[in-house]
């Protein structure tokens, strides 16, 4: 499945360079791409110092500050990715006013990936889960006590016999 959507963000990446470049030129293609990186990182460092603040001055409603917060720490990580159309996709989710119209649309990709019980962590190879071959232990709670030790990590612990 990844080797899949990088062959596809390879193959549109790769279409729209070429596309351009027979559009306007490789140097304007070039000069496009150096511009879309420069305007996103500059973009993406201002956006996150914003978040920041408004998330230390808690301005609005939770829900849409921790959504704008995931779409600027997205977008930023588009704009570094090489190709123009990872930084227009980029571009927008760290504009303020796309962002907003973007909002609504992030809550309902999360609420279905959530509902859907999908892991955003790879899981460890032979886990399911979070369980060894989807197999669970049932186990029991032993409640310990403070007290005089009577056995140890060796085994019981050895008591003097009296003489």
């Amino acid at each position: 499945m990844v080797m899949r959507l990088f062959l596809l963000y390879a193959v549109v990446e790769m279409a729209v360079i070429v596309a351009l470049t027979a559009t306007i030129g490789f140097g304007w293609t070039v000069l496009a791409l150096i511009g879309a990186f420069l305007l996103g990182l500059a973009l993406a460092g201002s956006q996150l110092r914003r978040q920041i603040v408004a998330l230390q001055q808690r301005l609005r409603d939770p829900a849409a500050q921790v959504t704008d917060s995931a779409l600027v720490g997205l977008g930023s990580v588009l704009v570094v990715i090489p190709g123009l159309v990872t930084s227009l996709a980029g571009l927008l989710m760290l504009a303020p006013p796309t962002r907003s119209l973007m909002r609504p649309l992030a809550r309902v990709v999360a609420a279905r990936a959530i509902s859907r019980g999908v892991v955003f962590v790879p899981a460890r190879p032979g886990y399911a889960n979070g369980f060894a071959n989807g197999e669970v232990i049932d186990g029991e709670v032993v409640d310990v006590h403070d007290g005089p030790k009577t056995s140890g990590p060796a085994g019981p612990a050895i008591t003097p016999k009296p003489e």
